[in-house]
């Protein structure tokens, strides 16, 4: 049987299995739903009925069900309230009450392996569902969360769709290791690998993507954030750096089909602030050059030749429903994310079955999860450590505005000709137009998640669980070079091959990366009330996982004299292999065994136990296996009979205390490897170290958790105190010796402090469905980062690149200073004859302060009257610094005269064009900002009957303004200026710039 026909029969059997449609001779049953407080009707309250029959009440409260002639009794399901199930008693007709459920206590949060009401949580766990989300265009799922929960950091490196992120949990913990959390979707952890390369073309390497494009964020219901030890250690060694827990939708009684599409506009928010024509010329003059040399005869904004007005369209399309012993949802989506730089954009299309099937009274129960994607990414030659000629970005802002586009002969104007044969002579200019359009860079990633789980009640209060999950990707990035391109550089040598450039002979690179985890795990859970109103629950496991990472590359050029722009690969004469990465081949096993458990006392002492034991190829010989415990406790205050009545609602303290590891390492790092050229010949590339770890963090702290006003008010404060030590590094071996380099851990520790601030507030509630609602929701953390303990080691990163910086530096890390220090030369302005000032001399590099800021928060509001609503979510950061690195590269005054464009600021000073542009804190920026994150205003219409249950619309802005002493293009930034593998922070250098988008948004249910 073809492979096809297999899948097209296993899908139609799981449709039997899991949908279940009723055939049966049917009654009307009519009726409205009203809050029991004030008598208001309840929008969107579900009313189900046996055999997986629903729908919702409309705007009114009321409902109209079809159901069989023997149905009994309607249940009656919404968030807030209490279940209720009323029994029909021959009635046609019925009203209904619910109650509330009293405050946001009862909510249940997604925790590792399993769930807990808030109320009995004793870790800091926040948790975000869509209305919580950030609204508009959204690529990947951190953008759903991004400034909207305390304690959770979350960067872009650019503003391009689809760029990768930098996302910490109480803080960045790590000098060398990674520093992203750990991601579980539907219970299966992911690997943060990611499936396309960034291959050096001769302008240095792209930006890296987002490893969670796959994910379509319509299909996600929840995201919750493990964020100390007590919460995280039960994901042992890959807990250090917190956990997020994305839970996808599931299908529900009455739901139907449900619609979605959407179109955005969005335009760069800023641009560089750069000379015209004839402020250029006269500048020009002014430094003593000859402005009539630098004029070409063209006027021509360069920016705006490469920016463009970008339209993105998102559809999605999702049906299920639900009985009482099961459930199915399958949804599709497609998006299409224009880039606002020409030639660049992220097309996604996602598809996506949840369904689960109970048998013999709810004993037995099956759940799949199956997911396919294909994100489709193009892009502009924007790179992150391009020489001073620039990549895309660089080249277009620093471009004579003077040149044309093309020349008299209709070709890509280059102020160096063309020789005989009509290729572009030389590589000191770049046209920005022409590296637009003469690179094709293109991947193309297909990915698979499949998950299936069995549950088995084996007796009352015990049940087992087992599952099993398949994640698999395959990426291709295609990179293509026209051989007429003008100003393109050769590439060098790359493991001993030398590849020629591309002018007269084009390029071509093709890289593919295949991914494959495996994951198994089984779990014994217990539960048990006692009589004595206390309860325990046990949680034991065993977890199984095999990630595989195998990325390859090969290489092509021309024919001399060909001069079509070829794009297809296999017509390239002369094609090469060779390797890229850390290794060919980057694979690793975890084996482990993990416990929890539970135990509330009266409702008012909780405690909490977790103990995971992860076993990992990644460890050295003499370190296979590591324990990582955790231990919290709560006490409900309010709960005591001594507790002042009338003022708290709830009250609690928690505490807690855990250990955690980061293995976010290469995973042949405690190996001897060799790595083999094209010619058969081997280089020692790492020595063996069999007493390689994981890093260790220690964690404790407290919190407070309130509730007051009947609920209106309620709010958590968190303290935080994090240690990691142990710290994984790539050391420099003395020479001469077989290696240069091999992974140890140093002594130091990283420590964060800090304090998280979360408020919920109903400031005015409706007095009806019409009335008119005013909700708030606040967070804010106070975080200090620093380095112990450390010796007098100092490690250097940060490159900065520009001409006359070839090795430059801007960070450090040492002893007593936070992760990623500034260390530059102090720069105290321009003397009389417009030289720069270095009071301690131009080398004497100083610390000068961090990236990493001490403050941030986020604040919306939300406001609702009739069947309108409008919100608005304002975020800020404060207490940090960016190196301007694109400044410090092209706008300094000596640019001018080598016809070199410059800002109109810097025109305007009395610098000395013979100044040198040195790393220094004039570059040096405070990156404090308040932004208008988001707004969005919507409209939801009064339908009663029909085909159509519900009808919204919505128009959303997104980055709408932004406040900052900052001169570059956007403070969120974090351009990629790693230096030897180690990471940096808070450099800007030419990135992709920030968009300013407004969506107009349609959403519909039958």
């Amino acid at each position: 049987m073809q492979f096809k026909h297999l899948l097209t029969l296993c899908f139609f059997a799981l449709t039997c299995l899991f949908v279940q449609p009723a055939l049966a001779q049917n009654k009307v049953v009519t009726g409205k739903v009203t809050d029991k407080k004030d008598n208001s009707p309840l929008i969107g309250v579900s009313v189900g009925a046996a055999g997986g029959i629903g729908t919702l009440t409309s705007v009114d409260g009321t409902f109209r069900l079809s159901v069989p002639a023997s149905t009994t009794a309607l249940t009656f399901t919404y968030i807030g309230f209490k279940n209720l199930t009323v029994p029909l008693n021959g009635q046609s007709s019925i009203a209904v009450s619910l109650e509330s459920a009293s405050t946001a206590l009862n909510e249940v949060v997604v925790i590792g392996y399993g769930t807990q009401r808030v109320k009995d949580a004793t870790g800091s766990v926040s948790s975000l569902s869509p209305k919580d989300f950030n609204k508009g265009v959204i690529a990947t799922p951190e953008q759903l969360l991004q400034g909207r929960i305390a304690g959770v950091q979350v960067t872009p490196s650019s503003g391009e769709p689809g760029a990768a992120a930098t996302i910490n949990i109480r803080g960045a913990s790590s000098i060398r290791a990674g520093t992203s959390p750990l991601y579980v979707v539907d219970g299966v952890p992911l690997d943060n690998g990611g499936t396309s390369g960034g291959y050096d073309s001769g302008a240095g390497t792209s930006t890296a993507r987002n490893p969670l494009a796959f994910l379509n964020p319509a299909d996600i219901e929840n995201i919750s954030v493990l964020k100390d030890a007590s919460a995280s250690a039960i994901y042992g060694s890959r807990g250090a750096n917190g956990v997020i827990l994305i839970t996808t939708r599931k299908g529900r009684k009455g739901q139907g089909i449900q619609f979605g599409a959407s179109t955005s506009v969005s335009k760069a928010a800023k641009t560089y602030d750069v000379l015209g024509r004839e402020d250029f010329l006269k500048a020009v003059e002014s430094v003593g050059a000859d402005p009539a040399a630098a004029d070409y005869g063209g006027n021509t904004d360069w920016q705006k030749e490469i920016l463009r007005t970008a339209v993105s369209q998102n559809y999605n399309i999702a049906f299920g429903g639900a009985s009482n012993t099961g459930n199915y949802r399958a949804s599709a989506a497609y998006d299409n994310q224009q880039g606002i730089v020409k030639n660049t954009n992220l097309q996604r299309f996602t598809a996506r079955f949840n369904g689960s099937q109970s048998f013999f009274g709810e004993r037995l129960k099956f759940e799949l999860q199956s997911l396919f994607s294909n994100v489709q990414d193009r892009f502009a030659p924007i790179t992150n450590n391009a020489g001073f000629n620039g990549s895309l970005i660089g080249t277009a802002i620093q471009t004579n505005p003077t040149i044309p586009i093309f020349d008299a002969q209709g070709r890509y104007f280059n102020l160096n000709g063309y020789d005989a044969q009509g290729f572009p002579n030389g590589t000191s200019f770049r046209n920005p137009v022409s590296l637009l359009n003469q690179i094709d860079d293109t991947d193309n990633i297909n990915r698979y998640l499949n998950n299936l789980t069995m549950t088995l009640r084996l007796i009352e209060g015990l049940s087992y669980r087992g599952n099993i999950s398949i994640d698999k990707s395959r990426g291709a990035r295609k990179t293509f070079y026209d051989p007429n391109i003008v100003g393109f550089t050769d590439a060098g040598n790359i493991r001993g091959l030398s590849f020629p450039s591309a002018t007269g002979n084009g390029r071509s690179i093709l890289q593919n990366t295949e991914l494959s985890n495996l994951t198994t795990e089984h779990t014994l859970n217990y539960e048990k009330k006692f009589s004595n109103n206390s309860s325990i629950t046990a949680l034991a496991g065993y977890s199984y996982s095999k990630y595989d990472n195998f990325p390859r590359a090969r290489v092509g050029w021309g024919a001399k004299g060909n001069k079509t722009f070829i794009k297809d690969f296999q017509n390239t004469p002369n094609k090469y292999p060779f390797a890229f990465g850390d290794s060919t081949t980057n694979t690793y096993r975890l084996q482990s065994y993990f416990a929890r458990v539970n135990y509330s006392y009266k409702d008012r002492y909780i405690l909490t136990a977790t103990v995971r034991r992860d076993g990992s190829t990644r460890f050295g010989d003499e370190n296979h296996y590591a324990n990582f415990p955790a231990l919290a406790a709560k006490w409900r205050i309010s709960g005591e009979s001594w507790a002042p009545k009338g003022i708290f609602d709830d009250l609690s303290l928690r505490l807690n205390y855990g250990k955690t590891g980061n293995q976010d390492y290469p995973s042949l790092a405690s190996k001897a490897i060799r790595s083999i050229d094209y010619y058969g010949g081997t280089t020692a590339d790492n020595a063996a170290n069999p007493t390689l770890k994981w890093e260790t963090q220690t964690a404790y702290g407290a919190g407070l958790d309130f509730s007051v006003l009947r609920g209106r008010l309620t709010g958590t404060i968190d303290y935080f105190n994090k240690s990691q030590k142990d710290l994984l590094f790539l050391q420099d071996v003395a020479q001469p010796a077989a290696v240069s380099r091999f992974w140890v851990n140093l002594p130091g520790n990283v420590r964060n402090t800090g304090i998280e601030v979360g408020l919920n507030f109903a400031a005015i509630q409706a007095s009806d469905a019409k009335g008119f609602s005013w909700d708030v929701n606040f967070n804010t953390t106070f975080i200090k980062n620093r380095i112990e303990n450390f010796g007098n080691r100092n490690v250097i990163t940060g490159n900065i690149d520009g001409q006359g910086l070839s090795g430059a530096y801007a960070q450090f890390f040492g002893n007593g200073y936070p992760l990623y220090e500034f260390n530059v030369s102090q720069y105290n302005g321009l003397d009389d004859q417009g030289f720069g000032i270095y009071p301690d001399g131009i080398d004497a590099a100083t610390p000068h302060g961090s990236p990493l800021p001490t403050f941030y928060g986020g604040l919306n509001n939300t406001f609702s009257y009739g069947n309108w609503n409008l919100s608005f979510f304002l975020s800020a950061q404060t207490g940090f610094y960016i190196y301007n690195n694109t400044a410090n590269a092209f706008f300094y005054k000596g640019n001018l005269v080598s016809g070199r464009n410059v800002t109109k600021e810097v025109a305007a000073t009395n610098e000395n064009p013979l100044n040198s542009g040195e790393v220094s804190s004039r570059f040096l920026e405070k990156g404090d900002f308040l932004r208008l994150q988001n707004a969005a205003l919507g409209y939801t219409f009064p339908l009663s009957g029909g085909a159509i249950k519900s009808l919204r619309v919505s128009l959303t802005g997104q980055n709408l303004f932004l406040i900052t002493g900052y001169s570059g293009i956007d403070p969120e930034i974090n351009t990629n200026k790693e230096r030897n593998g180690v990471p940096s922070r808070g450099i800007d250098y030419t990135a992709y710039p920030s968009a300013r988008t407004f969506t107009l948004g349609l959403n519909a249910s039958f």
